[in-house]
């Protein structure tokens, strides 16, 4: 089988890329591992940025239906310290420019904007290689075959296609994310409810220990904690057994306000890890005829909000770019990376300054002095 533009993932990054294509009339095929739209979680709340992500959207033509999806109130922020001190508080009053939406519904607005069809589920990418002139070949767990003229790995993190055009691999940052959920909050996890707020919570500890909160939908919690520890620690853990891991992570957080552990100690589902990876910050390749990639499968990077709106911008950007020369694949993926490489290496050093990578942990008073800026 012969198709012109393969996608590879049908994350938000290669749907934004399908959907921007379907508006100036090209066909693409987006080939997804997952066996449907809810054979998995799609993660929580995302702050969609005026810079980027909503740019995206406005260039999909969604942005009636994104802000249909926007949570009301979710930009307030809380930064507390491990005793509970509320030491900055910023409500939400509408004027912010990073609003709020739960991951699976923006997903599912990108899905219902495409044409039957245009997503082939069960389809996980084994391995991908070139034909010549262009031409590659990806071939799927299921032993099917696709040939493309234009390729575009879209597939996060560890993508079968980057090794079309790089030999980066991502590198374990040193950190873990461990991520729970509390249902109900209000009513079955009161005292933690009131620490989150109605917003997002940031709670800076020492040896680059954290919590970070949202209340999604309703009166859900979403938490995810980060633990500086090598992945041999964790291998430790038994994470099949539920109430050793809520105990074991807990541990991590000893003295902390209960109000704060509850997140940890309370949690209505398994923790989930969820180690850091990362590729260089600089992370490009040379142009490769008829193949490219957008999102994590480029970029991937250590955590800074960005991730999600930079896939969207990618998606836009090729889209664009495609439709700008149809009939030359190759100026166009040229003129897509020109731009992507200084924008995405921009993005990854204004992370790692707000994470306090060039200089250790962000202290408590960076944390509000940036959100005091309204960064």
């Amino acid at each position: 089988m012969t198709t012109d533009v393969t996608i590879i993932g049908a994350g938000l990054g290669g749907l934004t890329l399908a959907r921007v294509l379907h508006l100036h009339g090209i066909q693409a095929t987006v080939y997804e591992a997952e066996a449907s739209p809810t054979a998995r979680a799609q993660g929580g709340m995302l702050d969609i940025h005026d810079y980027n992500g909503q740019l995206a959207l406005q260039d999909a033509d969604l942005m009636d239906e994104f802000r249909g999806a926007i949570l009301e109130g979710r930009q307030a922020i809380r930064i507390l310290d491990p005793d509970g001190t509320v030491l900055f508080e910023q409500d939400d009053d509408g004027r912010g420019g990073r609003p709020e939406v739960q991951r699976s519904e923006l997903r599912q607005i990108l899905l219902d904007s495409l044409p039957s069809g245009t997503v082939r589920w069960g389809h996980k990418a084994s391995s991908a290689r070139a034909l010549g002139e262009g031409r590659h070949e990806v071939t799927f767990a299921d032993g099917s075959t696709v040939i493309t003229s234009l390729l575009v790995g879209a597939d996060g993190a560890w993508s079968r296609v980057r090794p079309l055009l790089s030999d980066a691999v991502p590198e374990y940052t040193g950190s873990s994310f461990v991520e729970t959920y509390l249902f109900d909050s209000e009513t079955r996890h009161p005292a933690a409810a009131k620490a989150v707020g109605g917003g997002s919570l940031i709670v800076p500890g020492p040896e680059e220990r954290g919590i970070f909160a949202h209340r999604e939908r309703g009166e859900t919690l979403h938490t995810y904690v980060m633990l500086p520890r090598p992945l041999d620690w964790f291998a430790g853990i038994d994470f099949t057994d539920a109430a050793e891991a809520r105990a074991r992570i807990a541990k991590e957080f000893d003295g902390w306000a209960p109000e704060l552990t509850a997140l940890i100690t309370e949690c209505d589902t398994a923790p989930v890890l969820r180690p850091d990876h990362k590729l260089p910050d600089d992370h490009r390749w040379p142009r490769v005829p008829g193949v490219t990639l957008l999102g994590d499968a480029a970029h991937l990077a250590v955590q800074g909000g960005e991730g999600a709106n930079l896939a969207m911008l990618d998606g836009a950007e090729l889209g664009k770019a495609i439709a700008a020369h149809p009939d030359d694949t190759e100026t166009a993926l040229t003129a897509y990376e020109h731009a992507l490489f200084p924008r995405n290496a921009a993005a990854a050093a204004a992370a790692a300054e707000a994470e306090g990578a060039n200089n250790g942990a962000p202290t408590p008073q960076d944390l509000i002095d940036f959100f005091a800026r309204g960064e």
